[in-house]
């Protein structure tokens, strides 16, 4: 037998003895194609720690995520769109949420390394759960639950790295944005948030208030609730927190909630001579 086969048979045989040790614990078993004629197979042990083969024949670990029991489940998605997959662990935790690890095989390491996240103060969910990959918008989706409220982080890739693409906070104005602009909702309707849009560099594009527990279209400019002045004469300030204005709002004017900052909402007007008017009105109670 010569060098080079032999090297494979040494491989193929520490993977069929690695597996079936795998096999006799019961344990979820992963194989998938990393690169041209390299095979990396992935099982889960105790804690959700991942014990790896990989194709050179070393082993590798990592801490992998862990549901109450200490599994996991394992699948493979192209997470990155390069054509290749990565080796994601799912695990249930608390009663809604789904914590999960993402790991690429990096070529040139011969091994694998976790998907790095961007830091964002913005972002609700700390890190990925729930990972939903949407590959037409090359769009990651991060979902997770907090008391009542459902959110979502949607990250995208820019040279290679992610970064935080769109993201919400919750609308605490309650009964205040209501006795100044009306919102009509259904029994459907969830809790209002603000909607905002990044560019890599972390620039926000665009706000828009709408519900909190729908998450906008990835492909799509974020689309706005619109609701009816409520008082007589309302006044609409250039900022937050300014005391004179010479502009105002009528009752019954339709206008679209666009932002929020400290109990003021920005709000866009759409006047049929001018066109769009923009402006913030004080919605503290």
């Amino acid at each position: 037998m010569n060098k080079v086969k032999g090297g494979r048979y040494a491989v193929l045989c520490a993977a069929l003895l690695w597996m079936g040790v795998s096999a006799a614990a019961d344990d979820p078993v992963l194989r998938m194609v990393v690169g041209p004629d390299q095979v990396a197979t992935a099982r889960v042990e105790a804690q959700g720690t991942l014990a790896l083969l990989l194709p050179s024949g070393r082993q590798q670990r990592l801490d992998g995520v862990a549901d109450a029991d200490g599994g996991a489940r394992l699948s493979q998605l192209d997470v990155d769109f390069d054509g290749r997959p990565e080796l994601v662990a799912r695990a249930s935790v608390g009663q809604v949420n789904e914590a999960v690890a993402v790991y690429r095989f990096d070529i040139p390491q011969a091994r694998f390394v976790p998907l790095a996240l961007p830091a964002s103060s913005h972002e609700q969910c700390g890190g990925l759960m729930g990972l939903d990959v949407d590959a037409a918008n090359r769009t990651l989706s991060s979902s997770c639950r907090s008391g009542p409220m459902w959110y979502v982080d949607q990250y995208r890739y820019h040279d290679g790295r992610l970064y935080l693409y769109r993201a919400e906070r919750t609308l605490m104005l309650g009964d205040a944005l209501e006795a100044t602009i009306f919102v009509k909702q259904t029994a459907d309707s969830g809790p209002m948030a603000v909607w905002a849009t990044y560019d890599p560099t972390g620039k926000v594009l665009e706000t828009a208030i709408s519900d909190g527990l729908v998450a906008p279209r990835s492909d799509r400019r974020l689309l706005a609730f619109s609701g009816q002045v409520v008082p007589a004469r309302l006044p609409l300030y250039a900022r937050p927190g300014d005391t004179a204005t010479r502009r105002y709002l009528v009752r019954e004017d339709r206008v679209e909630l666009l932002d929020e900052k400290d109990g003021w909402v920005k709000v866009r007007y759409a006047n049929p001579t001018r066109g769009d008017i923009l402006g913030w009105v004080n919605a503290n109670p």
